[in-house]
């Protein structure tokens, strides 16, 4: 009896030795959704130049995923939003991803933040089978389409582009002068706005460019107000956009503005006080604030029972309706998901109506979102459609 009771340890003891091994290498995903929590990391920007986007984006998916726990997950399972902060740092943000792939309880990463990151990380996720689910940034470079566990919903920073020159060229625009950021972002805006101005006949009467640290904005403003252009097309986010738009208002003071959804935080359009009113700007989810919507109704009463602080957003709305998708995909996976299980799931969202917000995911490298509507900044820095 003693040595068949000591056969039954040392046989334990070798399952529990055999399941860690599993774990610590990647096998153990099946064992991992049996677990009661489904663990996302999140490397996000909570401190720095950019900390009122992340907040936004990491409070607003939090709110998502307590609705879901409140009706008791989804399959029993709780989800786990852990967001670690990068203050929109490339290395801290590496430092953050790295971590949680050492996590052997990690299912997934969601919503990291920012171009530069996400081109940062993409190369240690290419070796695994981690999904990183909705990225928050439009870049094409997020977007690889060998890269089947890299999931986005926002529509892309080309495809605002487009619908903003679109709308330029309906309102009869001629002439137009094209700012970017003197980065990656930067580059890719402007290309596409180029390319978009020339496809529709409009004239880029110039095309200049604004450091990070904005140190040359006054320097682009006189630039283009020079150029004697109808309209400008802005390709600028965080300080280079308010020091931008400040010294355009004082070249040229009713010239019209053209911005993408990146522009549009609380900080920016509060630090620009008067010289915002009347800025155009593409956004990828609706309104925060118009509960006609279904989508957004949801979103408010989430909100408030979350008990943010911050005001609801555009930014805070997309965050939402992440973890909404993520939850949907997951459910779809099974009572016992896998990662590679729950990308299959994700893919076969052909059509999902959230209530005022379509999407629907097709292959790598194409974005499951084509929402993209014109706001204008009014007075109080509030959107107005």
């Amino acid at each position: 009896m003693a040595n068949d009771s000591t056969g039954l340890v040392s046989r334990r003891q070798c399952m529990l030795r055999m399941g860690a091994l599993a774990a610590a290498s990647g096998w153990g995903l099946p064992a991992l959704a049996q677990a009661d929590t489904v663990r996302l990391g999140q490397s996000v920007a909570l401190s720095g130049p950019l900390a009122e986007l992340g907040r936004a984006l990491h409070e607003g998916a939090l709110a998502g995923f307590a609705v879901v726990n409140a009706k008791g997950g989804v399959h029993g399972r709780r989800i786990e939003l852990v967001g670690k902060d990068d203050g929109y740092n490339v290395q801290r943000s590496l430092a953050n991803v790295k971590a949680f792939l050492d996590d052997p309880g990690l299912f997934a990463l969601f919503g990291c933040m920012g171009t530069p990151m996400i081109e940062a990380l993409l190369p240690l996720l290419k070796n695994t089978d981690v999904p990183l689910f909705t990225p928050l940034t439009g870049a094409t470079s997020a977007r690889p389409a060998g890269m089947r566990q890299v999931m986005n919903i926002r529509a892309s920073y080309p495809e605002e582009t487009e619908r903003l020159v679109e709308h330029l060229a309906t309102i009869g625009i001629k002439r137009l002068a094209v700012v970017s950021q003197h980065n990656s972002f930067g580059d890719e805006v402007k290309q596409a706005a180029l390319a978009a101005a020339k496809r529709r006949g409009l004239n880029a009467v110039v095309a200049v460019t604004v450091e990070n640290d904005a140190s040359d904005a006054g320097a682009a403003a006189a630039q283009v107000a020079k150029a004697e252009p109808e309209a400008v097309f802005i390709g600028l986010a965080g300080k280079p956009t308010i020091e931008f738009v400040k010294a355009i208002r004082r070249e040229r003071k009713g010239l019209p503005l053209y911005a993408l959804s990146v522009m549009g935080s609380n900080a920016t359009l509060e630090a620009l006080k008067d010289d915002g009113v009347g800025i155009a700007m593409t956004q990828v989810v609706p309104l925060p604030t118009n509960a006609v919507v279904p989508v957004v109704r949801d979103f408010l009463q989430a909100w408030k029972a979350h008990g943010a602080k911050l005001e609801p957003s555009h930014l805070a709305l997309e965050g939402y309706i992440n973890a909404r998708v993520f939850a949907e995909a997951l459910k779809r996976a099974g009572p016992k998901p896998t990662r590679a299980g729950f990308v299959d799931a994700v893919y076969a969202l052909r059509r999902l109506d959230l209530g005022g917000f379509e999407l629907g995911f097709s292959e790598p490298g194409r974005n499951a979102s084509r929402f993209i509507e014109l706001t204008m900044v009014g007075r109080g820095g509030r959107f107005l459609r």
